[in-house]
């Protein structure tokens, strides 16, 4: 792809003065063929292939990354869903199968390496079963492997079951991790719809229709965002939402050179890029002050709901006119503890968990990095992910949620995990009592818009 020099001038613009960076360069692994009998000898081979395939990632991003003069975040791996790939192990098994992923993240130097999953929408095999429930030890032993599991889907509806099963797991992880806030729970996602090419921790997984080895990108950029809504000033609605989408534009295009030249320099194929608003805590790094800027009082007003999707779809459109390889997630962020406007606005009391919920149907993906209080029940954390993916189901968009119950903690307090992860103010939620309608399980129905054959 060839570059203008009005491009090269905005895009060092927009790493320099308003925060742009490519969030995150993932290389997919294909774990396929790797299965075997004996849990300790597929588990060396999961750790030689990542080893092998992702020894030149870190000093090929970095290197391209100085020579672009775009940075880059964070290098990260993503494997095939191990419960497929080694759907024949048993718990223990599969324990051992996360610590090689977290000692194979170590050797090659890369911050997370995800794809712990299970795709369960439909129903659990027992290698699913033993998966789910292995997760508090493998992802609460381990300091760089993170989790998903996809409950639903608009073809198969909610599995009602696994959401149940869920809401335990979420429960004995926080346990796992009560020393650290509950941290373990900040690397485990809950899916609706789960695509298969995100590069975004905690959901990224390999996805099965993939090639053996790819290059994601996941783009972020809210400080751009930031200062082109300032500049639109007092501009109508679609005219802020056609400047939005020009810089959207122009931020794929800098995401998809780089991606494209990491892979050619590894010779493997270039998959896709998310054009993600991922915020950090840092200042005007922030969806939340995004929403300000477009006039909002605060995050949580009113409006919040429409100016939120005013932005997503602007984002997505910029995106699809600058790339024929968007996919991901692509389009607004909103986690709690990882966006200081958000932060504050918890604070103030005004954004509630249910607000929160209601975005969830126009944003990118859920409820996301939400504290709750430690003695929230495990009905209660299942009927919120139940809530969630009912909206991801009947309106056919991926909905996710990444609760963490902090135990010992309660609304008003915070829990300080640092860097990326922030801090995550407690949130109330509803103390009456979903358990019964949890404790039916089976399958909620696709909605009659899933069965479009």
């Amino acid at each position: 792809m060839s570059w203008t020099t009005t491009e090269i001038l905005e895009t060092l613009r927009m790493t320099e003065v308003e925060h742009l960076d490519i969030r995150t360069v993932t290389m997919g692994i294909s774990l396929r063929g790797l299965t075997g009998s004996d849990a300790a000898s597929a588990a060396q081979r999961v750790y030689d292939r990542v080893s092998e395939r992702a020894e030149r990632l870190i000093e090929t991003v970095d290197r391209l990354s100085r020579h672009l003069g775009i940075p880059v975040a964070n290098k990260r791996v993503a494997v095939t869903p191990v419960a497929v790939v080694f759907d024949n192990l048993d718990h223990d098994g599969l324990v051992q199968i996360a610590q090689a992923l977290d000692r194979a993240a170590a050797n090659v130097g890369v911050d997370y390496i995800a794809g712990y999953s299970a795709l369960v929408d439909k129903g659990c095999t027992q290698g699913d079963e033993a998966l789910i429930t292995s997760i508090p030890e493998a992802i609460g032993g381990t300091e760089r492997v993170c989790a998903s599991v996809n409950v639903a889907s608009s073809r198969a509806g909610i599995n009602l079951d696994a959401v149940g099963t869920m809401g335990r797991v979420i429960k004995e992880l926080a346990e796992a991790t009560r020393d650290r806030d509950a941290v373990g729970c900040a690397k485990l996602v809950v899916f609706c719809n789960v695509p298969e090419d995100n590069p975004f921790i905690a959901g990224a997984f390999h996805g099965i229709t993939e090639p053996e080895t790819v290059i994601n990108v996941g783009v972020s950029g809210p400080g751009v965002i930031l200062d082109t809504v300032r500049r639109a000033g007092k501009a109508d609605a679609r005219e802020l939402a056609e400047q939005i989408k020009l810089t959207a534009f122009r931020v794929t295009r800098a995401g998809e050179l780089l991606g494209r030249r990491v892979a050619a320099d590894l010779g493997i194929p270039f998959g896709i890029v998310d054009l993600s608003l991922a915020p950090t805590p840092l200042p005007g790094d922030s969806v939340g002050e995004v929403l300000k800027a477009m006039g909002l009082e605060d995050v949580g007003a009113p409006g919040t709901t429409a100016a939120l999707a005013l932005l997503t779809d602007a984002m997505k459109r910029g995106g699809l006119m600058a790339s024929s390889s968007v996919g991901g997630l692509s389009g607004a962020f909103i986690p709690v503890s990882e966006d200081a406007a958000m932060v504050a606005a918890v604070q103030q009391g005004h954004l509630s968990l249910e607000k929160l919920e209601a975005l969830t149907a126009v944003c990118s993906v859920g409820l996301d990095m939400v504290a709750l209080p430690g003695d929230t029940p495990a009905e209660t954390l299942a009927a919120i992910i139940a809530d969630e993916c009912a909206i991801g189901m009947v309106n056919h968009k991926t909905t996710a949620a990444r609760l963490i119950p902090v135990p010992g903690k309660t609304v008003g307090d915070v829990a300080d995990y640092g860097g990326l992860l922030g801090q995550a103010p407690i949130m109330a939620v509803s103390t009456l009592s979903p358990g019964r309608f949890i404790a039916r399980g089976g399958q909620i129905p696709q909605p009659v818009t899933g069965v479009r054959n």
